[in-house]
């Protein structure tokens, strides 16, 4: 399913389109960051021993994605509910900013914060966005809380609503300060061109956005969850993991590999690449290492490798950047011809008004929302390129990949409650990822080697 970028304690940065588009795509998972159920644990041995592909042992008959009952009627109705959550969450939240426009609530704040009109710009910043940003997620906490509410009740998260409720207020502190000064530069640019802003402040996102991603995994994700390298953990895994390394012609140092504690928080399994340049790292959970068997294990890391190689997160990237620039255009036309209509009654004449960002951002989210089978079918193109990976650097080296990248994608679904026969419109709109139903198909249906045929990745020597 479509999976929101979340911060812990359900900071949605949807609720909060620009931010969306400046911190997305943070990691690329594999599995989604749900809940498993216990399976057979890992055994941590030896690296797997290579093997010619022709001694791979004959293909399986091909096993769709089955559940029992009781979990298939309990997978459907909680499907169900993040659908409804999903849509009904995007009404409400341009419900919200309406009434921000509405009652006139960001004219008064803006007042408070400009004052007698001599303080400076920064103490501006420093004093509306804050607010207003606090007032616009309290308006979104029940909308939050219902999301772990429903994580709760059906066993996929084991998180206290203290430490939830904590996880919330340092990630509304984290939007606070990054937007603070997001939204200072701007309105910074808006006074220095009122009608070609949309452009400049386009140029000045990118450099945001990359700091972001470069700083994500060492500054802001060791605030919810615990790291240590991967070696001192499961030195194990590291040793099989290098096999594939070499097979693919890459070279990723250990202390880039890391371990994460997720399983005080949450039942899921999940393994993700993260960060550029120097902050890149390969991120494996616990309950991962600990509900997957060892070759499982190994299909994941064959899957992250993939985006890895494929160059997935900077392709992402420039994505984010042409819909930065499209949804900037749209919203700023938008912004300026309905100022003229609704200036009356909102209280907002001119785009340099602190008090316009409602509407800025109420024309960004419908823009987003409406962009969303795009990006999210472009991401499922990437993360099926991924799955493909994995299944030719696994070959060989693990004794039946195929049937076990389809094992892993089965266990997934049972833990995750998969839906397991989401509608083609649902999938369309919402699914970031390939169906679980046809990862699990297609991972043990792929077999160029036995056609015939070339590998679309992992060439033959």
């Amino acid at each position: 399913m479509r999976r929101v970028l979340t911060l812990p304690g359900g900071a949605r940065w949807r609720a909060l389109p620009l931010v969306v588009l400046l911190s997305g795509f943070l990691a690329l998972p594999i599995l989604s960051a749900q809940p498993q159920l216990p399976s057979a644990p890992s055994q941590p041995g030896p690296a797997a021993q290579t093997a010619p592909a022709a001694a791979e042992a004959p293909k399986a008959e091909i096993k769709p994605y089955t559940l029992s009952p009781e979990r298939r009627e309990k997978a459907i109705a909680y499907s169900r509910a993040q659908y409804r959550l999903y849509f009904l969450g995007f009404v409400y939240s341009l419900a919200v900013l309406w009434f921000f426009m509405r009652s006139g609530l960001a004219v008064k704040v803006r007042k408070w914060a400009v004052g007698d009109g001599r303080r400076r710009r920064i103490f501006e910043a420093l004093i509306f966005v804050p607010l207003f940003l606090l007032a616009l997620r309290l308006f979104h906490l029940p909308i939050s809380y219902y999301g772990h509410h429903l994580g709760r009740a059906y066993e996929i998260s084991v998180q206290s609503f203290g430490s939830w409720l904590w996880d919330w207020t340092k990630s509304s502190l984290i939007l606070m300060v990054i937007l603070t000064f997001v939204f200072w530069i701007m309105f910074g640019i808006i006074r220095r061109s009122p009608r070609r802003w949309w452009f400049y402040f386009w140029l000045a996102s990118i450099p945001i956005l990359i700091f972001i991603l470069f700083i994500t995994p060492v500054v802001i994700e060791p605030l919810f969850f615990k790291f240590e390298p991967l070696k001192a953990k499961n030195p194990g895994v590291v040793a099989d993991v290098e096999q594939l390394l070499g097979r693919a012609g890459l070279s990723i140092p250990e202390e880039k590999m890391f371990w994460m504690k997720a399983s005080e928080k949450t039942k899921a399994l999940n393994a993700y690449v993260t960060g550029i340049g120097a902050s890149k790292r390969v991120v494996v959970w616990d309950t991962t290492l600990e509900k997957l068997s060892k070759d499982e294990t190994l299909f994941i890391f064959g899957h992250e490798l993939g985006h890895y190689m494929l160059h997935h997160i900077w392709k992402l990237i420039g994505i984010a950047v042409v819909v930065l620039f499209v949804f900037f255009w749209l919203g700023a036309g938008m912004v300026h011809s309905r100022l003229q209509k609704w200036g009356s009654w909102t209280g907002v004449k001119e785009v340099s008004d602190w008090a316009v960002l409602p509407m800025l951002l109420f024309f960004l989210a419908i823009f987003n929302f409406l962009s969303d089978p795009i990006t999210n079918s472009l991401s499922r193109h990437y993360e099926h390129q991924a799955d493909i990976y994995g299944l030719e650097i696994t070959h060989g080296v693990v004794p039946n990949s195929a049937a076990v990248a389809g094992q892993a994608f089965q266990i997934l679904g049972e833990v995750d409650l998969a839906d397991p026969n989401p509608s083609r419109f649902i999938e369309f709109w919402l699914y970031s990822h390939p169906s679980i139903p046809r990862r699990v198909t297609f991972a043990q249906a792929y077999n160029p080697w036995g056609e015939g045929k070339e590998p679309e990745f992992i060439k033959r020597p």
